[in-house]
């Protein structure tokens, strides 16, 4: 029997089971996907530790790649031996799974398994926060928070090619340097430097459009100051912890200022726009416009391990768990 990674409780790291689980013929509308690749992602702890809660047992991971198995009744766009991805739902720490066919999109020639793995939940995250959330386009000066993060790599070389200034935020000297390589004209480290004060240094006092922010508690409010009258506030994630409570008044006292708390599985819950953002993904990738930082890569049985090193701010870019 296959094996997968078990959560039994909320929790540590530790909560992780590595074992054997029974995998059965796929059903109506399902393939079953024997993994090549899975892809580590922020998500997978918040559903671990319980902050985003999940029915108990399951098996984490929200994105992977790998080759169909069998194809169940009435699924007609895929054949076994076709190379798939995903992201979403959860279930990816495992050695072979079964995945709704209307979740999958087949991984174009030229894009390798690991590439479409580590890309799916981050690189489709970008495309619907800079082409739809706010749609970035020439001579905009943007601020992305974690810029040497997963999203923040693949964000910044994309909003490059279109044309954006980009400014970015970082935690170390080591983190400004990947960033600058990913097209931030300005990066700040936020360990010696305030970013709001930067950021309107950088602006002239202009402020920006929109502000990306995967962070959450520990940039949230200061970010509102970046922003011009009537900005953006896109909060994605909550890598630092949940943003508190506030007063909603403080948004029109900032210049009548927007916030949105989107989330993937908002924005691809058609199959139409799953296969748009995909095939758009995927066309920016093969172009070499944007490239695919895989920085890390473990066993998936140390899946634990890897998590530790995401959560101990110790990764960069984008990590990859091989089955």
């Amino acid at each position: 029997m296959p094996y997968a990674m078990r959560v039994y409780e909320h929790g540590g790291p530790e909560k992780l089971r590595w074992e054997q689980v029974q995998v059965g013929e796929p059903g109506p509308g399902q393939v079953r996907v024997r993994s090549a690749a899975v892809g580590l992602n922020f998500v997978d702890t918040y559903q671990r530790s319980g902050l985003y809660p999940m029915p108990l047992p399951f098996t984490p991971g929200s994105e992977g790649a790998g080759v169909v198995e069998a194809v169940g009744p009435k699924v007609k766009e895929f054949k076994v031996g076709d190379r798939v991805a995903y992201a979403g739902p959860v279930g990816a720490y495992a050695e072979t799974l079964l995945r709704p066919a209307d979740r999958l999109v087949k991984i174009p020639a030229g894009v390798d398994d690991k590439t479409a793995a580590a890309m799916m939940l981050k690189g489709l995250t970008t495309q619907y926060l800079i082409r739809r959330t706010y749609r970035v386009k020439k001579g905009d000066t943007i601020l992305m928070h974690a810029a040497a993060g997963g999203v923040g790599l693949i964000l910044c070389q994309w909003a490059k090619h279109l044309g954006a200034t980009v400014i970015g935020t970082v935690g170390s000297d080591e983190k400004a340097v990947l960033a600058k390589k990913a097209g931030c004209k300005h990066v700040i480290v936020t360990t010696r430097e305030k970013f709001a004060e930067r950021v309107k240094e950088i602006t002239k006092g202009k402020g920006v459009p929109v502000v990306y922010d995967g962070v959450g508690k520990d940039t949230f409010m200061d970010s509102l100051d970046c922003l011009q009258p009537l900005g953006l506030m896109v909060s994605f994630g909550n890598a630092s912890g949940a943003v508190p409570p506030f007063n909603a008044g403080i948004l029109s006292q900032k210049g009548s200022l927007f916030l949105t708390r989107p989330t993937l599985a908002t924005y691809t819950a058609s199959r139409a726009d799953l296969v748009k953002g995909a095939q758009e993904l995927f066309a920016v990738v093969k172009s070499g416009k944007v490239k695919i930082a895989i920085n890390q890569t473990y066993p998936l049985k140390d899946a634990a391990q890897a998590m530790r090193d995401l959560e101990g701010r110790k990764t960069t870019g984008s990590t990859v768990l091989i089955p």
